[in-house]
């Protein structure tokens, strides 16, 4: 492996680790949301749920890629 490709490596593996941390972050609004909400409107609750599917999308392609 070059310097170059080993500086790439870290560089990627810094960006998932951040992507991440700002994922859990949504994922945390989102669920304190839900019980912050006393009678959430069925829009609300479609947000809610399709920022949550896509959050854990976007994770689960970390992970795979890692």
């Amino acid at each position: 492996m070059t310097v170059d490709e080993a500086n790439n490596d870290e560089a990627l593996r810094k960006l998932r680790h951040d992507i991440k941390n700002q994922l859990s972050n949504i994922i945390l609004a989102l669920e304190q949301l839900r019980y912050e909400i006393p009678e959430p409107s069925a829009d609300i609750l479609f947000y809610i749920d399709t920022i949550s599917i896509s959050t854990n999308r976007i994770n689960a392609l970390l992970k795979n890629n890692e």
